[in-house]
């Protein structure tokens, strides 16, 4: 699936490389060359190898690897437009290997260094003038030279094989140009491969690198521009009269007692509550208005992360129900809650922390549902 999804995206990106401009083919169109350097990861098989190690009579006790290595790879190739490329290089994967504990007591080690050469067709994708994104796919040809060592009951009967074998190869990455001369890449490739002793396997390069452009040429300039037109004089026109200035926009603010609306600590709106909505929503009607905003206060008995998020339901249940009742556009309405923040009553008119039926009943003013309406024509609004 990976392959076939690679392959795709090569040939898409080639099928735009063929309807690209004559202009876009002149001027990238060229021969390139770079290098690459970073950490190369390999997939080793420690089933597989417990199960020889069991064929020959040996139980495996444990098994370290040693996956990662530097890998580098040298690259040139010919880039035909911004689209599409070809492209072959030298690459080095680096060295792999485990150590296998057995018993009879013994010890079997292996490495393997795999290097060669590729040829890879990559289509990319503009973003921009100087970032791009790209997909390879391709065939590499690899050396697998492999190395065991037994020690103990552990004998090898092969220590050295070796492999010449081609496989495919495919990679996504992206590009970023300084200039038409030089770029950057970031990109990660996977590598199919021999290991030389009859079974196949994937390694991994994640690498960065420089890449150099030859041959590039400069953009066409572009043509002056035509003469001016020959200018006859002619008295100016009076200028028009400014237009009027709009009208300033109109603000109504309406609070709602939240008593009146909720019952204590609670945010489902209460059938009084309703009817007065209503007579609210029945004036909007024919009113032209920008933005209505809701706001809920609590009063300061609570902790604060309690009181915001009452004050926000309560909020939010105001707008639902002027949104389904006066079919105010979703939009056009905003619903926020803003705690004990901005108390009607004075600091010292309601004294005391504890709550107090005394105290609930001094605060009142304090927990309300403000409505700010912000339009060009608004009707009175009632108080409420």
């Amino acid at each position: 699936m990976k392959i076939a999804r690679a392959f795709s995206t090569v040939a898409t990106l080639a099928a735009l490389a063929t309807i690209s401009s004559p202009a876009a083919f002149a001027d990238d169109a060229g021969w390139y060359a770079g290098f690459n350097a970073g950490q190369s990861r390999a997939k080793i098989d420690d089933s597989r190898i417990a199960n020889g190690l069991l064929l020959d009579g040996f139980t495996t006790t444990s098994i370290s690897d040693d996956k990662r290595h530097f890998g580098f790879k040298a690259f040139g190739g010919y880039e035909f437009n911004r689209y599409f490329a070809l492209e072959s290089g030298y690459f080095d994967l680096g060295r792999f290997g485990f150590t296998a504990d057995t018993q009879p007591p013994g010890s079997l080690r292996g490495d393997i260094k795999i290097k060669g050469v590729n040829f890879d067709a990559v289509g990319s994708v503009p973003i921009g003038e100087k970032f791009s994104l790209f997909a390879r796919v391709g065939v590499n040809y690899a050396d697998s030279k492999d190395s065991f060592s037994g020690t103990g009951a552990v004998a090898v009967i092969d220590p050295s094989p070796s492999k010449w074998a081609a496989n495919y190869k495919f990679g996504f990455g992206a590009e970023y140009d300084f200039n038409r001369f030089v770029g950057m890449r970031l990109e990660g490739e996977r590598y199919r491969v021999d290991d030389a002793v009859g079974n196949k396997g994937d390694v991994d390069l994640y690498s960065a690198g420089l890449v150099f452009k030859f041959g590039r040429a400069e953009p066409a300039p572009l043509p002056p521009p035509p003469p001016p037109a020959p200018v006859v004089e002619a008295a100016p026109p009076p200028p028009p009269p400014p237009p009027p200035p709009p009208p300033p926009p109109v603000r109504k603010r309406i609070s709602f007692s939240a008593d009146s609306l909720f019952d204590f600590a609670k945010d489902t709106v209460k059938p009084a509550g309703k009817q007065k909505l209503d007579v609210f929503a029945a004036e909007l009607k024919g009113a032209q208005f920008d933005v209505i905003a809701v706001t809920g206060y609590t009063d300061r008995i609570g902790s604060h992360d309690y009181n915001m998020k009452l004050s926000t339901r309560r909020a939010e249940t105001v707008k639902s129900y002027l949104v389904e009742t006066a079919g105010i556009p979703p939009e056009k309405i905003t619903a926020q809650g803003a705690d004990g923040s901005d108390p009607v009553t004075k600091p010292d008119e309601c004294p005391g922390e504890k709550r107090t039926p005394k105290l609930i009943a001094c605060l009142q003013p304090d927990r309300r549902v403000d409505v700010e309406v912000v339009g060009s024509r608004l009707q009175a609004a009632p108080n409420n």
